[in-house]
């Protein structure tokens, strides 16, 4: 078996934020979802679980941080086209998302922006030349 990436996030709103992450790209997997969690596939090895904060309470007696004021984790995402960067961005704003949190970036090779979702969680959407890339060196 190939190897997963799963990252669960607690929400405030489950159906707020399945709108998001399905924008997105990724596609809800009903056999891992219920009234409190929703399984999200961005590809064959990478699952968002999405838990509402008494089901992620249930995991952890930490108390569950406030992404919205701290930051705890930089993820980002690669897409396939410079153009796809923007649409993801698009997408995700009109699913309750906030663009750029972060200021953009453009190194010409790789370009970036950010997306805040419901939750307070930021998103880097990439997209890398990867022969370009390796002119840089």
């Amino acid at each position: 078996m190939a190897r997963m990436i799963f990252l669960n996030l607690p929400v405030r709103d489950l159906a707020a934020a399945t709108a998001f992450y399905v924008a997105l790209g990724g596609e809800v997997n009903p056999q891992f979802s219920d009234e409190q969690t929703t399984s999200i596939m961005l590809s064959d090895a990478i699952v968002v679980m999405l838990l509402t904060h008494e089901r992620y309470g249930q995991f952890t007696q930490r108390l569950i941080g406030d992404a919205r004021q701290w930051s705890q984790a930089l993820i980002a995402l690669n897409v396939d086209t410079r153009d796809a960067v923007d649409a993801t961005l698009a997408r995700t704003t009109q699913a309750g998302g906030k663009a750029d949190p972060n200021p953009a970036q453009d190194h010409g090779f790789m370009v970036s922006r950010s997306v805040e979702d419901p939750d307070g969680n930021v998103w880097e959407i990439v997209w890398m030349d990867p022969a370009a890339m390796g002119a840089q060196g």
